[in-house]
């Protein structure tokens, strides 16, 4: 059903009723306008609420004590963008350590994807592609 609407949305459907609403008269040679016809969705019309959107949370912890919020995140399956500049190396390190614990408990992932930078998601987001320049 939803890769229904999806084909249906991107003018793609297999519906054989989907043109019964555009006939055209062959005989006629006056041009018809259709902008009034068509429908026009918002992709951000409140629909997200009903499908269950999934959200991404940033944060960029200054003291330990921010990892607590950032595990809470992803244990309420969200994904998490950490950024580690406005810390020592020390503190991140001990930061990292607590948050792969954490994907870890819950069969996620944690993969940096900047200098300073980490995404933490819980399982049912999934990461694809790397970044090259990075060293894992």
């Amino acid at each position: 059903m939803a890769f229904e609407k999806l084909g249906n949305f991107f003018g793609i459907s297999d519906d054989e009723n989907y043109d019964a609403g555009k006939q055209v008269d062959q005989t006629n040679n006056e041009s018809v306008d259709y902008s009034n016809n068509e429908k026009v969705v918002s992709i951000d019309s409140g629909n997200n609420a009903k499908t269950g959107s999934s959200k991404i949370a940033i944060y960029q912890p200054r003291v330990y004590a921010d990892a607590k919020v950032v595990a809470k995140q992803i244990l309420n399956n969200k994904a998490v963008i950490v950024n580690f500049n406005n810390i020592n190396d020390e503190q991140a390190k001990r930061i990292v350590d607590f948050l792969t614990g954490t994907v870890f408990a819950l069969n996620g992932e944690i993969k940096r994807v900047g200098d300073k930078i980490f995404l933490c998601t819980p399982p049912k987001f999934q990461i694809d592609g790397s970044i090259p320049d990075i060293g894992e």
